[in-house]
This record gives structure tokens, C-alpha cells and sequence, in this order.
């Protein structure tokens, strides 16, 4: 299991929320669980070095270094192309974590730009294939790349297609619960392996009136959906 940190719900704090962040960080590492820093981090590669340092890596100063988040994996935006994902994904590599890149997401805006029409299919489709592509040099163990993709449980009916231009990426399914978004409708994200999707809920969770409940409830429905 994972929790899915919102950047942006710690950053607005100033100092204070980057103190938060940590604290919570250090709080999900004591109970055995995976940080995903959900950012959607893009931007030309020299800047994108930097995000990668503040992430997952750390950063070099005459005093020594001093280290970013530790995160176990993050989300990026590939509108900026390969060379600004580059830097991003080999600071994921040197510390063996994960790449979560937009592809579908699950707000309905997402139709703006990811559903337009290309002359090879739509660009959600064209983001896939630079997903399969980067993540071809990736695949761990279990047959799983360490390049993800990002795909809205609110659009289920994408999925069989993305999880054919995308056979070994993780898919990070947002969406569920409060946007729309239904477990049971998400078994084709775990067609290659049970961990071959990533279940996010957040408000669903958050604002229930019995949390770990609700928690739970997730957790059993998207376990019996991957096995």
C-alpha cells in the first residue's frame, strides 16, 4: 500500500507545510508504507534536475549534501517531451524509485488536450508510447516497469486500449470515489500482474465519517479486483 501526497495541499503552507510534508513522510515510512509525491512535475531539463533533486534525490552544496524528500516515486507531466522527462526518470533510476507519467488523467478538462486527434490516434495514445518507450529499459522482477502512467479511473473504458500500448507500466488509477470513479470498473489495468495498478482515493477517504473504514473498504474491493 501507498499513501498519495498532494504537493500542493503542503506547499501552500510556505516553510511550515515543507515541515509537514516531512513529518508525514517519516509517518508513512513507521507504518510500512510506499510515498507517492503527486506533483506532475514538468519542465525544461534543467530545471527538471532540480525538481529531481527536491523528489528523490539530493542536492550538492560546498557544505555537503543536503537531501530532498526520499519519495518512493512521483507523477510527471511530459508536455515539455523526452529530454525534460530525462533528467526526472534517471534520478528515479539512482534511487530505485518510480515514475508516474500523465496520460489520461481524470478530470473532465483532461478531453481539452489528451483526447485531440493525431494523425496516429489521440494524444493520450501518442504519451502512451513515450511511456512504453522509456519504461522498455526499466522492467524489474515481476515483469513491471518503473515507468508508470497516470490513467483517470473516470474514463474505464480507455484502459483495455491503454493497457495494450502500455503492457508493462503500473497505471495509477485517481479518480475513484469522489470524481466518479468505480473499483470494479478497473480490472484492465490489472491484466499483467496484480501490482499492475495503483488504486488512488483520496476525498472518498478523507472526508468520510469513519476513515479507516473507508480505508479498508478500498483496500479489500481493489484487492479482490487484482487477484
Amino acid at each position: 500500500m501507498a499513501v498519495k501526497l498532494q504537493l500542493a495541499c503542503f506547499e501552500r503552507l510556505g516553510p511550515s507545510g515543507w515541515v509537514a510534508l516531512e513529518n508525514t513522510v517519516a509517518a508513512a515510512r513507521d507504518h510500512g508504507l510506499l510515498v507517492l509525491a503527486d506533483g506532475k512535475r514538468g519542465d525544461v531539463p534543467v530545471t527538471a534536475e532540480a525538481y529531481a533533486q527536491g523528489l528523490v534525490g539530493e542536492t550538492p552544496t560546498p557544505f555537503g549534501p543536503v537531501p530532498g524528500l526520499g519519495a518512493d516515486a512521483f507523477t510527471a507531466n511530459p508536455l515539455l517531451g523526452r529530454d525534460a522527462l530525462a533528467p526526472l526518470l534517471e534520478a528515479a533510476d539512482r534511487s530505485a524509485a518510480g515514475c508516474f507519467i500523465l496520460v489520461r488523467t481524470s478530470n473532465p478538462g483532461a478531453a481539452d488536450i489528451q483526447d485531440l486527434e493525431t494523425k496516429d490516434g489521440p494524444v493520450y495514445e501518442a504519451l502512451a508510447r513515450i511511456v512504453a518507450e522509456l519504461g522498455a529499459d526499466r522492467i524489474g522482477e515481476c515483469g513491471l516497469s518503473s515507468v508508470g502512467a497516470v490513467t483517470g479511473a473516470t474514463r474505464p473504458d480507455l484502459l483495455a486500449r491503454l493497457r495494450e500500448l502500455m503492457p508493462k507500466a503500473i497505471f495509477l488509477l485517481p479518480g475513484v470515489g469522489a470524481q466518479g470513479g468505480a473499483v470494479d470498473d478497473l480490472a484492465a489495468a490489472f491484466e499483467p500482474h496484480p501490482a499492475a495498478g495503483l488504486i488512488s482515493a483520496s476525498r472518498s477517504i478523507v472526508d468520510a465519517a469513519d476513515a479507516p473504514a473507508a480505508a479498508e473498504e478500498m483496500r479489500a474491493a481493489a484487492w479482490a479486483l487484482a487477484c
